[in-house]
């Protein structure tokens, strides 16, 4: 028996997903490659029906289910992915997402190319690249309360729809601007694609080292994105006679902070490892996600 473990990370509830789950742990087997999961349903939706599938194991998150693995196969949206990459970020395992979702910019591969993508999982012929993270620190009263983490952002927000947020922004232990606003966004080059631009903030090219700071409906003359160095230090400072706030790590880590706590947010130490297939410059993958035009505008419109 081979001693080759792949974690499978996914979301069962749609047929598409079940079917390609299943056709993964099949192809997988064929090669002699076991299989992690996460959740007993999907371990008996990939054994159904007499299922051809890899073998097997049942993991928990607190169980540590990456560390040993030679990738982590994500099948979903980038919420998935993102929920792989923290499982496998502690042991420097790399990540391959197939999208499943909509637009997907994380992902590497789209689900009418899952044959290929799993031979080239096998096969060992893909590239690894390292994406920048950042680590988030919270402190309320000169103690700190919260150590975490993200890839994609950290947005601190209202708490309260009906409230204004007051904060502060400062780089590198110097104010730059207070205001009334929905919240503030600190973000990598991944995560300028995902919540950062939907809020505003322009696009960086990942191999960009540099951390974005994207105001949410600021109500200030000076409230633009900013760009700061990788070697930035970034503080988001609520009010201590605001109201409170909350800060939210790559859409699915939440916690709830008073007024008065300051948010820090530094280069992550450890990077999140994603497996590249195909060649080609960041540009095209851009133009491909998002189904931008790239032809002239009088030749578009020609009538």
């Amino acid at each position: 028996m081979s001693d080759r473990e792949v974690l499978l990370v996914v979301h069962p509830d749609r047929d598409a997903t079940r079917d390609a789950a299943r056709e993964v742990s099949a192809r997988f087997a064929k090669a002699g490659v076991r299989l992690r999961v996460l959740d007993e349903d999907v371990r008996e939706m990939l054994e159904a029906d007499g299922g051809i599938g890899a073998p097997c194991t049942v993991m928990a998150p607190e169980q540590d289910p990456a560390a040993g693995t030679e990738l982590v196969f994500v099948l979903g949206g980038d919420g998935t992915l993102l929920r792989a990459a923290e499982l496998a970020r502690p042991n420097g395992v790399p990540v391959l997402g197939v999208n499943l979702g909509r637009v997907g910019f994380l992902a590497e591969a789209d689900s009418d190319k899952l044959a290929d993508t799993v031979q080239r999982a096998v096969d060992g012929d893909y590239q690894v690249e390292e994406r920048m993270t950042v680590d988030v620190v919270v402190t309320v009263d000169g103690e700190e309360t919260v150590n975490t983490w993200a890839l994609n952002e950290a947005s601190v927000e209202k708490s309260s729809r009906e409230r204004v947020l007051d904060a502060l922004i400062e780089v590198d232990g110097r104010p730059v601007s207070s205001f009334g606003c929905d919240g503030v966004l600190c973000a990598t080059p991944t995560g300028s694609t995902a919540y950062a631009f939907s809020a505003g903030g322009p696009i960086i090219w990942p191999d960009v080292q540099a951390l974005l700071v994207v105001p949410s409906n600021a109500h200030a003359m000076f409230s633009r994105p900013l760009v700061v160095s990788r070697d930035s230090e970034i503080t988001v400072a609520i009010d201590p006679d605001g109201s409170p706030a909350v800060l939210t790590c790559d859409g699915s880590r939440t916690f709830d902070l008073p007024a008065g706590a300051a948010v820090r947010v530094t280069c992550g130490r450890v990077p999140v490892r994603l497996i590249r297939l195909w060649e080609g410059p960041f540009t095209d993958r851009l133009v491909h996600k998002f189904s931008l035009p790239i032809k002239g505008w009088r030749e578009r419109h020609a009538r």
